[in-house]
C-alpha cells in the first residue's frame, strides 16, 4: 500500500490518503492519520504525486511531506563506496545525528541553498518511516516496529560540516530535509535501486544489499539509545556520488516502488557575520 498526504484547496485542511493499485491516478482519502487507525473513507480524488511534482502549482490538491515526524535520525557512512569516497573508515557501529522537523520539504517545493559556501550537497537516501513505539528491540524484532519506507534527501552545507566537527548546523537548514512522496508498506529489501538524478544526469546509483548495517539493525541499535515514536524516520545513509546543488538546479531521487522525489533549487540569504569576540 502507498499512503500518501494532502493539502486541499481552498480550505487548505490536511487530508490522508491511499493509492490505489487497481485504479493508477486515483487516491482514496483515509478519515485519519494511518498511524491512529485512519480507515478509507471512499471519498477519492484525480491525483498522481509525480504529475503533482512536475507542477506544483497547478492543482487544487498540494502534496505534502507524507509524515510529520517527532524525530528524524540520520545514519552516516552506511555505504561502503560512500564511505570510501568521504575518505572515512568503515564505521565499528552506526553513527548518528538528528535533523530537526524544520528542515522538512515537501516534494515539488525548492531547496533554499545558503549562499557563501562552496559545497552544498544532495545525499539520496531510503528512509525508514516507524509504526509504533519502539524501545529497545531486538533485532529479531526490529522490523515488527516498521510501518514502511518513503525517499528523503539528507541535504548538506559540507563546509559547514567540516567547519563546526559536527552536523547540526550542515544539515539542520529550513529545507534541507526533502521526503516523500509516499510511504509504502510493501517494498522489497533484497537489492533495491536508490537513485539520484542531477539536471536529467544520473549521479547516484546505490541498492539496499551495500548497506552497512541493515534496517533492523539500525531500528534496533537506535532504539537502544533512544525510544522511536509512531512516525519517526530514520534515514539509512547515501551511496557514492554525492555533489555539490547550486541555484537553477533540479534533483530528484527514485526507487521502484516509492516513485519519485523532486525539488528544485533556489538561492537563500547568506549567514549573517558576527562580531569578533577576541
Amino acid at each position: 500500500m502507498l499512503l500518501l498526504r494532502l493539502l486541499q484547496k481552498p480550505d487548505r485542511a490536511p487530508r490522508f490518503g491511499r493509492v490505489l493499485d487497481d485504479e493508477p491516478g486515483v487516491v482514496e482519502l483515509l478519515d485519519g492519520d494511518p498511524l491512529l487507525g485512519g480507515k478509507p473513507t471512499g471519498e477519492r480524488l484525480a491525483f498522481t504525486p509525480q504529475q503533482w511534482q512536475d507542477d506544483p502549482d497547478g492543482s487544487e490538491v498540494e502534496l505534502l511531506v507524507p509524515v510529520v515526524p517527532q524525530k528524524i535520525i540520520g545514519v552516516g557512512s552506511n555505504y561502503r563506496n560512500h564511505t570510501k569516497e568521504m575518505g572515512k573508515p568503515i564505521p565499528s557501529e552506526p553513527l548518528l545525528f538528528l535533523k530537526p522537523p524544520s528542515a522538512l520539504l515537501s516534494p515539488g517545493r525548492p531547496i533554499a541553498r545558503p549562499q557563501g559556501f562552496e559545497r552544498c550537497d544532495y545525499e539520496g537516501e531510503l528512509a525508514v518511516v516507524i509504526g509504533r513505539r519502539c524501545h529497545r528491540q531486538p533485532v529479531s524484532t526490529a522490523m515488527n516496529y516498521v510501518l514502511g519506507y518513503t525517499l528523503c534527501n539528507d541535504v548538506t552545507v559540507r563546509d559547514l560540516q567540516k567547519r563546526d566537527g559536527q552536523f547540526t548546523r550542515a544539515k539542520g537548514f529550513d529545507s534541507f530535509c526533502p521526503l516523500g512522496p509516499v510511504i509504502t508498506t510493501d517494498f522489497d529489501m533484497g537489492r533495491a535501486a536508490v537513485r539520484s538524478h542531477l539536471n536529467g544526469k544520473l549521479v547516484q546509483d546505490g541498492a539496499t544489499d551495500e548497506l552497512i548495517f541493515s534496517i533492523e539493525e539500525l531500528v534496533s541499535f537506535i532504539s537502544h539509545v533512544m525510544t522511536l515514536e509512531p512516525g519517526d524516520v530514520i534515514s539509512t545513509g547515501t551511496p557514492a556520488g554525492v555533489g555539490n546543488l547550486q541555484p537553477g538546479d533540479v534533483i530528484e531521487l527514485s526507487a521502484d516502488g516509492i516513485g519519485r522525489l523532486k525539488n528544485p533549487v533556489i538561492a537563500a540569504p547568506a549567514l549573517p557575520t558576527l562580531s569578533n569576540r577576541s
